[in-house]
């Protein structure tokens, strides 16, 4: 059987492996299982939407809302709003316009998880248990958001099961999706002391690379950049 072909890279197979390790470290693990209700966080990243729709369609749980609003990395890509345009692409997948909730304002992932709980409370949607749908290299800093600002529910995180070099290709900036993995972190690591999130414990081999690829400069999407 031959080989598949091996996406032609432009960093290093030693960035490539740490960029792995952070990929790796960013997702929980979860077990996809039935929730109360789903919430699709808004980014440039259609896959959500497409993934909230697979998840639907399994029977995970009733109603999903789609949230965010606009970012100077998505305004171009979904001039109505991340949520907007999350809600026509899972429409367009079969899930039903009674399932779908849409909160068009959020600007981060605090505002996601704040604001969607404020739809779910108006809707009358009982929450014990909640399926959040990411980014894969989302999934850590949103279940950590989560953990802090609604402690009371159960989070499970799901995304595109897709691996890194899948997940590259499908972006097509090599260099931009590194970088998107070391900011992501640096927020992990960061974001407890501002309030923002719950600490996570972050082993020492993703530190090391962690710390290898800023060095590097993989690191336009830093807090402040």
């Amino acid at each position: 059987m031959p080989v598949p072909e091996r996406p032609e890279r432009h960093i290093g197979d030693e960035q490539f492996h740490d960029a792995k390790v952070i990929w790796e470290y960013h997702q929980m693990g979860h077990e996809a299982r039935p929730c109360s209700a789903a919430i699709g966080l808004g980014s440039h990243d259609l896959g959500v939407a497409t993934t909230a729709a697979d998840l639907f369609r399994a029977g995970l749980f009733p109603v999903v809302v789609f949230s965010g609003g606009n970012s100077p990395t998505t305004r171009a890509r979904f001039p109505r709003g991340e949520a907007v345009h999350y809600r026509e692409h899972a429409l367009s997948l079969g899930v039903p316009d009674e399932a779908v909730l849409v909160e068009p304002r959020a600007a981060n992932t605090g505002q996601n998880i704040a604001f969607s709980r404020e739809v779910l409370a108006v809707a009358g949607v009982e929450v014990e248990s909640l399926l959040l749908i990411s980014k894969p290299y989302m999934e850590r800093r949103s279940y950590a958001t989560c953990r802090k600002l609604w402690p009371q529910v159960d989070v499970v995180c799901a995304s595109e099961p897709l691996e890194l070099d899948d997940y590259i290709k499908s972006i097509g900036d090599e260099k931009l999706v590194v970088d998107m993995l070391v900011g992501d972190l640096q927020r992990v690591i960061e974001y407890p002391r501002l309030g923002f999130a719950v600490e996570q414990d972050v082993p020492g081999e993703v530190y090391d690379a962690y710390e290898r690829l800023l060095r590097a400069g993989f690191d336009s999407r830093l807090i402040g950049s």
